[in-house]
């Protein structure tokens, strides 16, 4: 293939097919080129930057080497997909990016044929590549499975759950462990390089298996020692032991950005593999990008950022967010009460608990990309009389909803779940967006669920769940910035189940949960300015719902609404079965509830979000007004 030298290769790879005809002499031009798109979009869009620009080459390498789309490419978590996309017919739209109708920051099904399957929680990539390669090897057809995993993602049961079974799939399934952060191998350097591309290579394969035949022909026990020999020999050279024992073929540690290194070991293991194989690669997170390399986080996750200073775009400043207030609330918890702990599932900057670990380290526990672990020891701790505070994003919580029935639930334990990213996210879309909390929490007995409306109760809500310990309490609250209120200097510890009325009104009462609150209040406004005159109630409580309150209401208002975060069987689910149970509705009262709508939105701004959702103040004075021209009473007041 003739390339004119003025033209970067990069503009003649639209597909990985394209890549495949360069000869192998210009993958390190294409790796350069590649690395450098990914900084310049990254750099207009923001999102995750570090992890893409560790697997440049690796990228680079598997699309060479595999036959992709028909070799089914399975990136874990999929935020280091950001190269792949850009090879992979993306390039015009990279810099669409987390923006709404634009890429998905994450690999997405609908997307493209080059991704064959959508990731965004971690650890689920080996038992979706063993799927694929079980289904090809059933249909006998050639494609294979390929899951590249961090060495984070490993610390989630899932991974071993999936490579227990491994065998499944013959020589069809590739696992690549992109290890970035030297947790797992030696270092990487021209022996460990040279063993690797020895024992991936065909006569290696051959003769170790001519070895094994030959060994089982003798006496048991000195079988028995052939192989252990065979096994220590390796592990020592390799560290690979681990991996054997589940079936896997280990090859490694091999550098991740050594083209020369990494291609014919991959080649090595498409050609001569004759079962699962696991390719251990060392790479470096945000390589070849000065400020990301040192940045303390590799630029994980950035804003949109100067692409020659690497600075980034502050964003406007203004009320604290929601994290930072409740880490500091929880902080002022702990100095009360010693016997308050906290845990966190790899995610201590997301939730704030880097900053409640700064001050109580021996109560502080981070246990890794593992939330149903977090439950269960969360459950054990509660068990022995400490109060843990388990701080999970709502996205991240549901991975562990057995655990919060079996363990936490079912034994009534005072486990406090405090529930980050509650609602809508904005750029990271449908994958991480907290729909659901309500729903699967307020369905199990013995559960208290709260929701903060703004972050003076998110302060109350804290210290509430400190002092419960009857029984698990659950308190949510959204990502970004507060609404400004004052805190409170002193917490208030709220009644069980007990809401409050911000606004009084008689002809319409909208009852709101979570921080739909302050477009509730606009909609009161619209809807006195039409005559309607509008009662306001935080109920705080999806459970026990404040019925006293609800009951007081439905008796004294022509129309009811109910506005929340989350999806449907959630806060209105809760009332109508109430109103129903008790009759209330008999009278003529309508209700109504708002809720998000049943369906997964992509990625937009928040506000975005919320408006196709339907939950600001013109959707409720909306639903209000419709309401009423169904009641002839009303008639008269909807027209005004």
């Amino acid at each position: 293939m003739s390339h004119n030298p003025a033209t970067p290769l990069l503009d003649t790879v639209e597909v990985p097919s394209d890549l495949r005809k360069l000869p192998a002499g210009q993958l390190r031009q294409l790796a350069d080129e590649l690395r450098a798109e990914t900084i310049a979009a990254v750099g207009q869009t923001g999102g995750h930057l570090g992890s893409g620009l560790g697997v440049v080459e690796l990228t680079v390498a598997i699309h060479y080497v595999f036959n992709t789309p028909e070799d089914r490419l399975v990136w874990d978590v999929g935020h280091q997909a950001y190269p792949h996309k850009i090879i992979t017919g993306r390039r015009e739209r990279i810099r669409t990016l987390r923006q709404g109708g634009g890429l998905s920051g994450f690999t997405k099904r609908s997307e493209s044929e080059y991704d064959p399957f959508g990731t965004a929680h971690s650890s689920t990539s080996i038992s979706a590549a063993l799927g694929f390669a079980v289904a090809n090897r059933l249909a006998g057809k050639p494609g294979r499975g390929i899951a590249v995993i961090g060495d984070g993602a490993m610390s989630a049961g899932m991974a071993y759950e999936a490579m227990n079974n491994a065998k499944l799939a013959g020589n069809r399934l590739i696992v690549v462990l992109n290890d970035n952060d030297m947790s797992i191998a030696p270092p990487v350097g021209g022996l460990s390089a040279y063993l690797a591309r020895l024992v991936s290579s065909r006569p290696f394969l051959s003769l170790r298996e001519l070895a094994k035949r030959l060994s089982r022909k003798l006496p048991e026990p000195l079988h028995r020692a052939a192989r252990k020999t065979d096994e220590f020999a390796r592990g020592m050279a390799m560290g690979g032991t681990l991996f054997e024992e589940l079936g896997f073929y280990y090859v490694g540690p091999v550098d991740g950005h050594n083209l020369d290194q990494l291609i014919p070991v991959l080649e090595n293991v498409r050609d001569a593999a004759e079962g699962p194989c696991l390719i251990h690669v060392v790479t470096q997170k945000g390589k070849g990008y000065a400020p990301a390399e040192a940045a303390e986080d590799k630029y994980h996750g950035v804003q949109k950022f100067d692409v020659i200073t690497g600075q980034q775009v502050k964003s406007a400043g203004g009320p604290p967010s929601y994290t930072n207030v409740f880490a500091h609330a929880l902080i002022a918890e702990a100095q009360r009460d010693p016997s308050v702990c906290a845990i966190t599932a790899a995610m201590p900057s997301g939730t704030g608990l880097d900053k409640f670990a700064e001050t109580f380290p021996d109560r502080s526990f981070d246990v890794g990309i593992a939330e149903q672990h977090a439950v269960t020891f969360a459950a054990g701790l509660a068990a022995e009389g400490m109060r843990p505070f388990c701080a999970i994003y709502s996205t991240f919580l549901q991975r562990a909803y057995d655990q919060v029935v079996h363990d936490v639930a079912i034994q009534n334990l005072p486990v406090r779940f405090a529930i980050d990213r509650a609602g809508l996210v904005g750029a990271d879309g449908a994958t991480h967006a907290g729909s659901f909390d309500v729903t699967y929490l307020a369905s199990l007995p013995n559960m208290v669920v709260m929701a903060a409306a703004d972050e003076a109760e998110l302060v109350h809500m804290t210290h509430t769940a400190a002092c419960h310990d009857s029984g698990p309490i659950a308190f949510r609250y959204p990502r970004g910035n507060g609404t400004g209120v004052e805190l409170p200097a002193t917490p208030q510890r709220l009644e069980i189940g007990k809401g409050r009325v911000v606004r009084h009104g008689n002809k319409v009462a909208i009852l709101s949960l979570g921080t739909r609150l302050a477009e509730a209040l606009k909609a009161a406004d619209q809807l006195d300015a039409r005559g309607l005159s509008a009662t306001v109630a935080d109920l705080r409580f999806a459970k026990p719902l404040d019925e006293e309150l609800i009951r007081q209401l439905m008796a004294s208002h022509q129309v009811v609404v109910t506005v929340e975060e989350g999806s449907i069987g959630g806060l209105g689910a809760h009332v109508l079965t109430m109103a129903s149970d008790e009759g209330l509705t008999d009278a003529g009262l309508k209700i109504r509830t708002l809720r998000l709508p049943d369906l997964f939105q992509d990625q937009d701004s928040p506000e975005k979000q919320y408006d196709a959702a339907g939950l600001n103040a013109p959707h409720i004075v909306d639903c209000v007004l419709k309401a009423l021209r169904h009641n002839s009473a009303g008639v008269e007041e909807a027209r005004a």
